[in-house]
């Protein structure tokens, strides 16, 4: 029997691959056979350097996903690259913090534009192609523990992980008679720059650790499984569905 995990011959595209979690994921798929073209805001020398260790290839693409105004540019990239676009992980992802009373404008509209806008029409672009090509395919969106809480102080990003996990449901609904999957990974709370803050508070820190069953921030890499599983055969049969990777906290 064919290992139902294996990605030789898929290419995918991976969003804020430059490290974290997007790094990880990057790398874990490479590690099962995909070539990745990676995409964000600064250079990404260190996922490309990690993907080459495992012998695949990826196409760094610099780009402010901030804006809409990239998305066809990096679709048509990938497209010459290798011509073909099996996997994309929606992943690129920016959070701002403050009480309610008190956040702005400004902080709800830069995280709702790249949390939300840019990963609908960026699965928009891909799923165009995937239908035009005939092929089918595979996008995951990542979404957040916050897609099923409330949390504290971070009002714009609980909105948008929460329209994601819907979003999640709506493209699957639509997508799946035309042989794409599209699905979303939970995080919890993992070891990332986006956490910083929260694990240099040594109160927060303490009560958050206290709440994971598993008893430690998640590591990056122990994010990579979950998506090779929904970027691969073995998912065939799954469909809209946002997976927490959160070492138990929801089971709390």
């Amino acid at each position: 029997m064919a290992n139902p995990f294996d990605l030789a011959g898929r290419v995918a595209v991976v969003t804020g691959a430059n490290t974290g979690l997007g790094q990880a994921i990057a790398v874990a798929l490479a590690q099962a056979g995909a070539d990745v073209a990676l995409v964000g805001r600064s250079p990404m020398d260190e996922t490309a350097a990690r993907i080459a260790a495992t012998g695949r290839e990826s196409l760094a693409i610099r780009a402010d996903l901030s804006r809409t105004a990239p998305i066809a540019d990096i679709v048509r990239r990938v497209d010459d690259w290798r011509g073909r676009l099996d996997i994309l992980v929606n992943n690129a992802g920016i959070i701002r913090r403050a009480d309610a009373l008190e956040f702005t404008e400004a902080d709800w509209d830069d995280v709702m534009s790249t949390n939300l806008k840019s990963v609908f029409f960026l699965a928009q672009a891909a799923a165009r192609h995937m239908v035009e090509h005939r092929r089918g395919g595979k996008i995951v969106n990542v979404a957040s523990v916050l897609s099923f809480q409330g949390g504290i102080r971070v009002a714009s990003y609980t909105s948008a992980k929460s329209a994601l996990a819907g979003l999640t449901r709506l493209l699957a609904n639509e997508w799946a008679s035309k042989g794409i999957n599209v699905n979303a990974i939970a995080p919890g709370y993992f070891e990332t720059n986006n956490t910083a803050a929260l694990r240099a508070d040594r109160e927060r820190n303490a009560a958050i650790v206290a709440r994971i069953p598993a008893g430690h921030w998640g590591k990056p890499e122990e994010l990579g499984g979950a998506a090779v599983f929904l970027a691969s055969a073995a998912s065939d049969y799954v469909h809209g569905i946002t997976l927490p990777v959160d070492g138990g906290w929801l089971s709390r």
